[in-house]
C-alpha cells in the first residue's frame, strides 16, 4: 500500500534552537496515525511542515512526500497546490479557521462547491447534511461569534472535511466536545478511513487515541520517543514517559481534600439565560464562598459558558439576578477563556502583553516571572506572539494573566483543553494551591467528569440547548 503521506527526518528550528529533531513517519490510507504528547513537543509543527504552513521565521528541513511527489519540508509553496484537494488541516484554533463575516452554512458549502465541483444547491444540501451529523442543524444561521467553543470546534471539523481531500491533518479535533460529541468527531474521522482517506490526527486525549486505534506515536521534546500499534502503545507502553502520560488521566488523580467554603463572593438567583431565543437554562440559585470549587458540567451548547458569563456580567441574564461581594472591584472577578488565543493582541509579543497587564494591576515582575515558574512557562517563549507558541503554552500564560488582579472568583471555561494530560495534571495542581493560599473561588467548565469529580465540591449540570 502506498503511504498518503512520507516524512522523512524533519528538522524544524528557531534560530539556533532545535523545535523537533529527525521526526520520520507515514500514513498509510485507512490507517490512522496519532500523535501524543506533552504541550509543546512539536507535535503541530508536524502538521504544519506537512502543509506548508510554518511560520516564516521557522527554519525546515527533511523530505515531504505526498500525493506521490517529493518536495523539500523548507519549501512552503511545493504542497499549496493540494490544499483543499490532496490534504486538509483541521487546525488547533477553530477561531482561527472560520471566516468571522461568514454564516456557518455556506462557510461548510464552499468546500462542496469549490473544491468538489458541486452546485451551489447540491453543495448546500451536502453542508446541512454535515452539520446535522454533528448535531448542528441549529447553527447553521449563525456566525462564528455566536458558536460556543464546542460548536465552533464541529463546525471547523465539517469545513476541513468537506473539500474530500484524501488526507486530513487534524490537530486536536475533539477538545471542548461532550463525550458524545467526541464520539461522533471520531465516528466522522473514521468513516473518511472506511472510504479510503488517511488520517494523521493530533491529539492530548488518549480516549481519542483508542477509539480510533491504528498506529500511534509519542513525542517528547521535539523527538519520537515511541510508536507502534495504539493498542499495544495504550496497554503496554515502553518508554517511561508513555507510562507518565497515561498515569495521569483525570480518573487516576488521588482526591482533592476541600475546605469549607468563606463568606459568599457572588450568589445568584432564579437566573434564566437565552441564546439565539432559546431558554438555555431558567431557575437557577448558586452561591459560591471564598476558596470553593464549582463544576458546571454538560453537553457542548448547552450554555456553561453564557452562565459564567452571565455570573461576571458580561451578559445580561433573561431573569433573575446576580450578586457580587460588595467593596471589590469588578477586576477582581476574572475569566479564564476557552480560546485563549482570541484574548491576546496578535502582533504583540507575550512579554509586553503581560508586562503592561502587570503595570495595570501594580504587579511586580519578579512576581509575573514566579507564577510562570510554577506553570513552567519557558522564560524564552515570552519573546514570542501568541502564534508563534503552542495553544497549551497559551493557555498557560492565560492562567497567569488572570491571576495577576489577585481575583476573588475565576470562571475557567476548559482551562486545561489544549493540555497534554500529564501538564493537565500540574498546572490544575497549581491552580488548586493558588485557590488554597488566595482563598480563590473557581467556577470550573469542563467535559470532563472524572476532573469534576476530583476538583469541585458541588456540581451544576446543565442540559442540552
Amino acid at each position: 500500500m502506498t503511504p498518503s503521506l512520507v516524512i522523512e527526518d524533519l528538522r524544524v528550528g528557531a534560530g539556533r534552537t532545535a523545535l523537533l529533531r529527525g521526526v520520520s513517519l507515514g500514513v498509510l490510507p485507512g490507517v490512522p496515525l496519532t500523535i501524543v504528547g506533552e504541550t509543546g513537543s512539536g507535535k503541530t509543527l508536524v502538521a504544519e511542515a506537512a502543509m506548508g504552513t510554518l511560520a516564516p521565521e521557522l527554519t525546515a528541513s527533511g523530505r515531504i512526500v505526498l500525493g506521490g511527489a517529493a518536495s523539500e519540508a523548507g519549501d512552503r509553496v511545493a504542497r499549496r497546490h493540494l490544499w483543499g484537494r490532496g490534504i486538509a488541516l483541521l487546525p488547533q484554533e477553530p477561531w482561527l479557521a472560520l471566516d468571522p463575516t461568514m454564516r456557518v452554512l455556506p462557510q461548510v458549502a464552499e468546500g462542496h462547491r469549490f473544491v468538489r465541483g458541486l452546485s451551489s444547491s447540491k453543495a448546500t444540501a451536502r453542508a446541512r447534511e454535515d452539520l446535522a451529523v454533528l448535531g448542528l442543524t441549529d447553527a447553521a444561521a449563525r456566525f462564528p461569534h455566536q458558536l460556543s467553543g464546542g460548536m465552533a470546534q464541529r463546525v471547523a471539523v465539517a469545513a476541513a472535511r468537506a473539500g474530500g481531500a484524501p488526507l486530513l491533518l487534524a490537530d486536536e479535533p475533539t477538545k471542548g466536545l461532550d463525550a458524545d460529541l467526541r464520539a461522533a468527531v471520531v465516528a466522522l474521522l473514521r468513516g473518511a478511513l472506511q472510504a479510503g482517506g488517511a488520517l494523521l490526527c493530533i491529539t492530548h486525549d488518549i480516549a481519542v487515541a483508542r477509539a480510533l486505534g491504528g498506529e500511534m506515536m509519542v513525542m517528547l521534546d521535539g523527538e519520537v520517543v515511541e510508536r507502534g500499534d495504539a493498542a499495544q502503545v495504550l496497554t503496554a507502553p515502553s518508554h517511561a514517559y508513555t507510562r507518565r502520560l497515561l498515569a495521569a488521566e483525570p480518573e487516576a488523580w488521588a482526591d482533592t481534600d476541600t475546605a469549607a467554603p468563606g463568606d459568599a463572593v457572588l450568589s445568584a438567583h432564579d437566573l434564566a439565560a437565552e441564546r439565539g431565543g432559546r431558554r438555555l437554562f431558567e431557575g437557577l440559585n448558586l452561591t459560591i464562598g471564598a476558596g470553593e470549587w464549582v463544576a458546571a458540567t454538560g453537553p457542548s451548547g448547552c450554555g456553561k459558558t453564557t452562565l459564567g458569563n452571565v455570573l461576571l456580567g458580561l451578559l445580561r441574564p433573561a431573569t433573575g439576578e446576580v450578586r457580587r461581594r460588595g467593596g471589590v472591584a469588578h477586576t477582581r472577578y476574572q475569566k479564564l477563556y476557552q480560546d485563549p488565543v482570541a484574548t491576546f493582541a496578535p502582533r504583540l509579543d507575550l512579554r509586553t502583553a503581560l508586562g503592561e497587564a502587570a503595570r495595570l494591576h501594580g504587579v511586580p515582575w519578579p512576581q509575573v516571572a514566579a507564577m510562570l515558574n510554577r506553570l513552567r512557562v519557558a522564560d524564552a517563549l515570552l519573546d514570542r506572539r501568541p502564534d508563534q507558541v503552542s495553544g497549551g503554552e497559551l493557555q498557560r500564560i492565560a492562567i497567569a494573566r488572570a491571576l495577576l488582579p489577585d481575583p476573588v472568583f475565576l470562571f475557567a471555561d476548559e482551562p486545561t483543553s489544549r493540555l497534554d494530560p500529564i501538564t493537565q495534571q500540574e498546572t490544575m495542581e497549581v491552580l488548586r494551591d493558588v485557590s488554597t493560599e488566595r482563598r480563590l473561588a473557581v467556577l470550573l467548565v469542563t467535559h470532563d467528569q472524572a476532573m469534576a469529580r476530583k476538583l469541585a465540591a458541588r456540581q451544576i449540570a446543565l442540559g442540552r440547548a
